[in-house]
């Protein structure tokens, strides 16, 4: 293998069913301390690309060397469940075969370098998403590995978070390798693009930093888009002549066959130019036209400290108001949103009778041994029917095919889109979205902006993400971390 290669694919071929490839004689390789962007649209394969270099499934053909045995570690992009009520520190220890005498001062180093601060006998599942986020981090870090591979790490980071994330990357003396959809943080400290065209199933490598690959990309589409113009204009004249020369008998009739021969080598001339992820449809999300004081809040619970705090406010909302609460990772915000649904049924802060379209984060509220057709069913409304549930679900590119599926096996953005469908189905009186970008496709998040920001009912809403905020007109804020 090359001087300084650490992972090499050689003309690997993956299908996970017969005769249809994920990867097809796909070649590439990755040098020692590279950071890597692994880019390409929805399905092309990037997950399948990290299960084959942990050596969690095989290829159908060619091989993955990785050199010396190499170490990797995934930094996942959801704490498993079976997880969840571990405490910190058993969480870590899951990180090795046998727990090292220095454990503690080894979890602190990792904890130290994504910026976490909570008390190593806390459980798992009671800390917050952008803690989990964070934890989820360090759980790969502290087994130092040779290869680190990272599946959108940014989700669920506030941008204290992100920075301290790019930071650390920077100054990693290893190989990373990341999917994501942040751009600005992917091109802080990315070197090179490997690309995954999911038309071809093959891949395209760049040097360069993320902005300037991009561009790069694109301008190969503009001139893969004027070549196949020209070359079509070329068979249009050609046909043109073979029907007027096929007619005129002869000497002319060879030169037509001449012709149709050249017709087909243009053809094959043509390149497949790279459609684009189709884009989510544009969509409403009807509203349950519930009137009255639909959510009262007189007190919240804010963690100060890891300690809970009981805090006096005072908010109303009305249809048609949006409330955008906001404050640090772990300050309780989630929380703050399940604490309104648990006491819906206790003729509590939310009005008797409203519908409520929740959004949860980390999905809690799916079952995820349902079928995708199941749960779209069970968020019918009345006068809804089932022909225009298919509808609704296809224009969340959820078709026909995924319909039989168990929730379980759709990927995270797939589970993100079939969560706003039922929220249409539904026609809530409220909603409530606990960061609902995560997992989204940067192409779809305008779409959804939109589709909040023209719905009627309350709104009540928590994200990290600047720019999708910005689309939604609020007329009410909640700043935890001033109270």
């Amino acid at each position: 293998m090359a001087e300084g290669v650490i992972l090499r694919f050689d003309n690997v071929t993956f299908e996970y069913a017969e005769k249809k490839p994920v990867l097809d004689e796909v070649g590439f390789c990755v040098h020692k301390g590279a950071k890597i962007t692994l880019m390409g649209q929805n399905g092309a394969g990037k997950s399948t690309i990290f299960k084959l270099i942990k050596g969690e499934i095989k290829p159908t053909k060619g091989n993955v060397f990785i050199t010396n045995n190499a170490t990797i570690a995934t930094a996942l992009q959801m704490v498993e469940k079976q997880d969840l009520n571990l405490t910190v520190e058993q969480y870590f220890e899951k990180a090795f075969s046998s727990v090292p005498g220095n454990i503690k001062s080894q979890i602190s180093k990792a904890m130290n370098a994504v910026d976490l601060t909570v008390p190593i006998d806390r459980k798992v599942g009671d800390l917050s998403g952008g803690q989990q986020a964070r934890i989820l981090l360090a759980y790969a870090l502290i087994q130092n590995p040779d290869i680190l591979l990272l599946d959108e790490p940014t989700n669920n980071l506030d941008k204290a978070g992100i920075d301290h994330l790019i930071e650390f990357l920077v100054m990693y003396n290893k190989t990373v390798m990341v999917i994501s959809h942040d751009a600005d943080f992917l091109n802080c400290f990315t070197e090179g693009v490997i690309y995954l065209d999911v038309f071809t199933k093959k891949i395209e490598t760049y040097v360069g930093d993320y902005y300037s690959v991009v561009e790069e990309i694109n301008d190969r589409i503009e001139r893969e888009i004027k070549k196949n113009a020209q070359l079509e204009k070329e068979i249009l004249d050609n046909k043109e002549k073979v029907n007027f020369f096929a007619n005129k008998g002869g000497k002319m009739r060879k030169l037509a066959s001449k012709l149709k021969q050249e017709i087909e080598e243009l053809e094959e001339n043509k390149v497949d130019v790279r459609r684009e992820d189709k884009t989510i449809r544009e969509f409403d999300i009807p509203d349950q036209g519930i009137v009255g004081n639909v959510v009262v809040i007189k007190s919240i619970k804010v963690i100060k400290n890891h300690e809970p705090v009981i805090k006096k406010v005072d908010i109303l909302l009305r249809q048609k108001d949006r409330l955008l609460i906001f404050g640090p990772n772990g300050i309780g915000k989630s929380t703050l949103l399940r604490s309104l649904l648990d006491n819906i049924n206790k003729g509590g802060t939310i009005l008797k009778d409203t519908r409520v379209g929740y959004y949860s984060q980390d999905f809690s509220t799916l079952d995820y041994e349902q079928t995708v057709f199941d749960s779209l069913k069970s968020a019918l409304t009345e006068g809804v029917d089932i022909q225009e549930m298919r509808s609704v679900a296809a224009g969340f590119l959820i078709t026909g095919e995924l319909m039989g599926l168990k929730i379980s096996d759709l990927s995270e953005g797939q589970k993100g889109l079939l969560f706003f469908a039922r929220l249409v189905l539904m026609k809530p009186g409220l909603l409530i979205l606990d960061e609902p970008t995560n997992h989204i496709n940067f192409r779809h998040i305008p779409v959804i902006a939109k589709a909040i920001n023209k719905y009627d009912g309350a709104i009540i809403l928590i994200s990290h993400m600047p720019n999708f905020v910005k689309e939604i007109k609020f007329n009410k804020e909640l700043n935890l971390g001033k109270l």
